[in-house]
């Protein structure tokens, strides 16, 4: 049976005011208002490959709200559960501009945020049963207990649905109470997940395990069917119960900003999941949109439309 949507997304969208010139941010004076957020980030990067994606956040009853909410439906997604509460404000960050290859620095104004009062709540039961699939991070459940509650019922529910859950750990230690509530919370998540996408750093601090083959067997253990390590410039190791192996990354000529890299990789590979293709395929996409997204200033502009991974696809074979 066909399903009004594709793809569930849910979690925090900040606005973010990007530096426009090098510098410390006490310094720098001019900066450009976009929009961020991992979990937005993949819901946008799905939509603009042709997938139908529901949206679920909050956002402050503020101007900062209106411009999200705005800048996501102009992206296509459904942003009809979005709910707008005029008691907390929407979260915001400001990003450097880094030199080439390096982490910009960022800082944060999130504490309190209507996103963070996030809860089961905010959940359309019936979305699990109009949609076919769940992506998940580990950056929601770190910012209030409500919105660790909420990512364990969409998990939850989603697979009692029917429907298939992308987990990816995408770890912020300083959210967290401490490391070890982090690695427990989120493993918990990640075992309820059908794919699990972890960097290679972040597997190791999570399962303990050094290896890629290790940390993929630690959850393929727990239940996953496939797990994909992003190895970075390196490419991806992916492993499933009746196989592995790594794909090799594409070269890219300059690396303008690194953040939203892990972003297009989750992209790549749960829309080419979702398209029937092989898992090395899959991990081969993702690879593919990561790279094109760390040459291009903001954290989701330099995914692709579907079209033009066609085209990308098609002259790179």
């Amino acid at each position: 049976m066909a399903r009004a949507y594709d793809v569930i997304g849910f979690g925090e969208t900040m606005a973010m005011f990007v530096a426009e010139e090098m510098g410390s941010l006490a310094d720098v004076t001019r900066f450009h208002k976009r929009i961020c957020g991992a979990d937005s980030n993949v819901a946008i990067g799905m939509s603009r490959l042709g997938l139908k994606v529901a949206w679920v956040s909050r956002v402050g009853g503020d101007n900062l709200g209106k411009f999200v909410i705005k800048s996501l439906e102009a992206e296509g997604l459904d942003c009809g559960r979005v709910t707008v509460d005029p008691a907390y404000p929407t979260g915001m960050q400001f990003k450097a501009r880094a030199a080439e290859g390096a982490d910009p620095a960022i800082e944060y104004f999130r504490k309190g945020s209507a996103a963070s009062h996030l809860s089961p709540d905010d959940m359309d039961a019936a979305l699990f049963t109009e949609a076919r699939h769940l992506h998940a991070t580990g950056i929601l459940p770190a910012i209030s207990p409500t919105a660790l509650a909420l990512s364990r019922h969409a998990i939850r529910s989603m697979r009692a649905a029917g429907g298939t859950v992308s987990f990816d750990p995408n770890l912020r230690p300083t959210l967290w109470k401490d490391e070890a509530t982090m690695r427990e919370t989120l493993n918990s998540l990640a075992a309820e997940a059908n794919w699990v996408l972890p960097g290679l750093e972040e597997g190791r601090l999570l399962t303990g395990r050094e290896a890629p083959h290790d940390i993929a067997g630690f959850y393929l253990d727990q239940g996953a069917d496939a797990v994909a390590i992003k190895l970075g410039p390196e490419g991806a190791y992916w492993r499933t119960r009746d196989g592995e192996g790594t794909v090799p990354g594409f070269p890219v000529a300059k690396v303008v900003d690194t953040v939203g890299a892990g972003d297009g990789f989750a992209t790549g590979f749960v829309s080419g999941l979702l398209e029937g293709l092989s898992v090395e395929a899959a991990a081969r996409r993702g690879c593919r949109l990561g790279a094109m997204q760390v040459q291009v200033v903001g954290d989701c502009e330099g995914l692709p439309t579907r079209d033009e991974l066609k085209h990308l696809e098609r002259t790179s074979a």
